[in-house]
């Protein structure tokens, strides 16, 4: 991965107030946007990976949650909802809940600040054809194989998508195989 690059990224994005991370993972990113919280939840599905986090931010008054966010109900609101390398793994057919559920997330005037793959990440990834939603065959250090969904959407489709969500969004390359993105949720009319 290219930590340290996409690390410096963060300090041009707006991430800030009281922050979610949605699928924080091991907390690599969570420590990364510590800082810049009021206050700060991390969210992910996997309690290996809450375990990993945990360890990472111990000291830090961190707020760790255990969810899966396609079924999860928030408790509050936050300024900051902040993802990186997530959205590529949102199937097609959930993201109009998961943009939904976010707008929910957010106070008002609050953003989505996210970090993720472009399609020329494709080039790198092995397809896997037979598959019902796209998805590729990962294999990790360790030597083990693992399937995992991955749809590579470029800043401008990105952009056009969450505009028919009712999003305002603003999405650039960082590179060739990576978008930033801030969205906002169009006002209620």
């Amino acid at each position: 991965m290219h930590m340290p690059r996409l690390a410096s990224v963060l300090d041009g994005l707006p991430i800030q107030g009281d922050v979610l991370e949605v699928a924080c993972g091991t907390g690599q990113w969570t420590q990364l946007i510590s800082h810049r919280a009021r206050d700060l939840t991390a969210l992910d599905a996997s309690p290996e990976m809450l375990s990993v986090a945990r360890e990472r931010m111990r000291g830090t008054a961190t707020r760790f949650i255990e969810a899966d966010i396609f079924s999860w109900e928030p408790d509050r609101q936050y300024d900051t909802v902040f993802f990186a390398f997530w959205l590529s793994h949102v199937p097609p057919v959930e993201m109009k809940a998961f943009w939904d559920l976010l707008r929910w997330t957010l106070a008002p005037g609050g953003q989505a600040v996210f970090l993720d793959d472009a399609p020329a990440k494709a080039e790198i990834e092995e397809a896997v054809a037979e598959a019902q939603v796209p998805t590729v065959r990962r294999t990790l250090a360790d030597g083990s194989h693992h399937l995992t969904v991955k749809v590579l959407r470029d800043a401008a489709d990105l952009s056009s998508q969450l505009r028919e969500l009712s999003w305002e969004a603003l999405i650039k390359a960082v590179d060739e195989y990576h978008i930033a993105g801030v969205a906002r949720p169009w006002a209620s009319e």
